[in-house]
């Protein structure tokens, strides 16, 4: 059931749905610290993206902040940070790939986060389509056009178009409130 308030009842919007001048005035974006504990509490899963740099160099490194886009056509978001080691690349590829880690690969996950610029060397993996390296034992990969690039706070917003896409049949590794977490049986 709808409840109609009355015409003069003072509420945080107008019927546009903007928000009064009064509530605007009060609120204030939230700080970093509540933001990032807020966010800690959606589990997500963990990617390792890879690119091949101009001199066909195998770049990667793990991001969580992967999700669906679109179904049709088939589309995805990665966003970068713009100090992370790939922005630069990922600014200007054609192609890359986004491996979705199995739950025994947090190893995995923590090496493409460090510093090692070495990250592929004894890693399993075989070339996709498009060149681009495919991690092996992973649940998913899914490899991509670059389509389209925005401006998004501190990080750029990279929407891929899906070319190719195969699954496995392993679990997923998460990370929630900070640390990794798996799925329980």
């Amino acid at each position: 059931m709808i409840t109609r308030l009355p015409d003069d009842a003072v509420g945080p919007t107008d019927m546009s749905g903007v928000p009064s001048p009064e509530i605007e005035h009060a609120m204030s974006p939230v700080d970093p610290d509540t933001f990032r504990a807020v966010l800690g509490r959606f589990a997500s899963g963990i990617t390792v993206v890879t690119a091949r740099d101009a001199g066909g160099q195998d770049q990667g490194m793990t991001v969580s902040a992967f999700c669906s886009l679109s179904l049709t056509p088939p589309l995805v978001v990665v966003n970068i940070a713009r100090d992370a080691s790939m922005h630069d690349l990922l600014g200007t590829t054609e192609y890359f790939a986004v491996n979705i880690l199995a739950a025994g690969q947090e190893a995995l996950s923590r090496r493409f986060s460090g510093q090692d610029p070495n990250r592929f060397d004894g890693i399993g993996y075989h070339r996709g389509s498009t060149g681009v390296a495919l991690l092996e034992d992973v649940v998913a990969h899914i490899e991509c056009r670059a389509a389209m690039r925005h401006p998004g706070g501190d990080h750029t917003i990279l929407v891929g178009e899906v070319l190719s896409a195969d699954t496995g049949s392993e679990r997923p590794l998460l990370y929630y409130r900070g640390g990794y977490a798996q799925l329980e049986r």
